[in-house]
């Protein structure tokens, strides 16, 4: 009686710590406040829509770089691996999903005997068989649900893919606008200083300067020369970087003039730059929602709930196993006797399998997944402040560049004043030639600074959209 008694406390033990394995994940991680961080000068909404909620068509309106951006999501090899990733993955979840079933198998037999004299014996068996797993203590239910934890976090991998090949299509794009507004500034300061160099070679001619003064003036107009050609070939570079994209041969790529077209918003006020990055229409959203948007995140959270679920499945290799077995069909060979015509054979099987000792393989198997558990769940947490430091890095690279793109265009205005006064002094003598070529390098740096400035202030933006967790739809 006591033996029973030891027998059925120790079945209900087994079954009230085996219940836990069939726990679902449930995502309780702690993560940081102020993911933003507390010095953002733009307010955190919570009402108004985030520009993540976006679609890249709605962020991105100019028609010509919607279909570059159209054409790299159906071209573009990595992405196409991301996908085939997934389809791998679900591959294998379906296999786990048909883990509950039996396996069945046809493996017929003959055989061919003799001894001494006697004749031949002919035999042969033709079973079906047929072997099941037993879903005894969450087994078969953890390893599916950590097969379908993979096909989620390979899916949230696609879209990581998808928004970074968005986010490199835009910036290579309005790279490409911007080089084309310094080549434009360059062509027109070289038909200017030509002006300028035939007028110190006038005045050279007729004994009002000197050959220092020619020699000084030709030597800047013809750095604006090497400037043209070094613009003209980092247009050509950038558009093979965009065509490596696209995954077409070089080729050119159609474009809009820069500030054409708004990046993000039809009622963006100001200049052709600051319509560029309006931080009045920078809507952040809530910090909860970067978790929500970010396919990183995501990915990240699938991962640890994959591991949880390895952590279960170890955890139940420490409990029985049941494994049916069985055979059905014909046989001409029952037993020892051989007869003939072939007669119905049936045998079934069921074995329950134990782990007693098993060299410490299972111990160390669950501590190894525990650990895996518990170093994915810090991945998580820095994943988190990641994001949220790479949103606060765009949210201020954007109000440097609006800031910036203020001083830049009255800088430009100024030394256009100057460039021009001071070109007027000295055809009429009242100036020499150093203090024009101080005002026309003066005027074109400017010029040039204030067009690599808006699209820095470009690529702030489209890398707050991304931060977000935009380019995913």
């Amino acid at each position: 009686m006591k033996l029973k008694n030891i027998f059925t406390a120790a079945a209900v033990s087994i079954m009230l710590t085996g219940c836990g394995l069939y726990k679902k994940y449930e995502q309780n991680t702690p993560v940081p406040d102020n993911l933003f961080g507390t010095s953002q000068k733009i307010q955190e909404s919570s009402g108004d829509r985030s520009i993540a909620q976006m679609s890249w068509r709605e962020f991105f309106t100019d028609s010509l770089l919607q279909q570059l951006i159209e054409e790299a999501l159906v071209n573009n090899t990595d992405l196409n691996s991301a996908r085939i990733a997934i389809e791998k993955s679900q591959a294998s979840h379906n296999a786990a999903r048909l883990a509950y079933l039996p396996s069945l198998t046809l493996a017929p037999q003959g055989t061919l005997s003799h001894f001494d004299t006697n004749p031949w014996n002919k035999g042969y068996n033709l079973p079906l068989q047929l072997s099941m797993d037993v879903e005894t203590f969450g087994s078969i239910t953890s390893k599916k649900r950590a097969a379908k934890a993979i096909v989620l976090r390979a899916q949230m991998q696609e879209e990581v893919v998808r928004s970074n090949l968005i986010s490199s299509v835009a910036q290579q794009y309005f790279m490409l606008q911007v080089l084309d507004r310094q080549l434009e500034i360059l062509l027109q300061t070289d038909s200017l200083w030509v002006g300028s160099l035939e007028t110190q070679r006038t005045l050279f001619e007729n004994g009002k300067s000197y050959s220092t003064a020619v020699n000084q003036m030709e030597a800047s107009y013809l750095d604006v020369k090497a400037q043209i050609a070094d613009v003209r070939r980092n247009i050509v570079s950038t558009e093979n970087n965009l065509c490596r994209l696209l995954a077409i041969t070089p080729q050119h790529i159609n474009r809009s003039k820069w500030g054409s077209v708004y990046l993000h918003h039809p009622d963006a006020n100001g200049d052709a730059g600051e319509r560029m990055f309006d931080t009045k229409y920078l809507k952040l959203g809530i910090p909860a929602s970067l978790l929500e948007n970010r396919p990183d995140i995501r990915a990240a959270n699938h991962a640890l709930e994959e591991a949880y679920y390895n952590t279960q499945t170890a955890r139940a290799a420490f409990f029985p196993g049941l494994t049916l077995s069985g055979a059905i069909g014909w046989t001409n060979s029952p037993g020892g006797v051989i007869t003939n015509p072939g007669k119905l054979l049936i045998n079934a099987l069921g074995t329950l399998t134990q782990p007693i000792f098993a060299r410490g393989k299972l111990i160390a198997n669950k501590k190894i997944a525990k650990l895996n558990e518990e170093d994915l769940q810090n991945k998580y947490v820095q994943t988190v402040i990641n994001a949220g430091n790479q949103v606060n890095e765009a949210m201020a690279d954007c109000l440097t560049a609006r800031e910036k793109h203020q001083y830049y265009h009255r800088q430009v205005q100024v030394l256009h004043e100057a460039y021009t006064g001071t070109h007027l002094l000295m055809d009429n003598g009242k100036a020499n030639y150093l203090e024009v070529l101080k005002a026309q390098e003066s005027l074109l740096s400017s010029q040039l600074s204030e067009a690599m400035n808006m699209y820095k202030g470009s690529r702030a933006v489209i890398a707050l959209y991304i931060a977000l967790g935009g380019g995913t739809k």
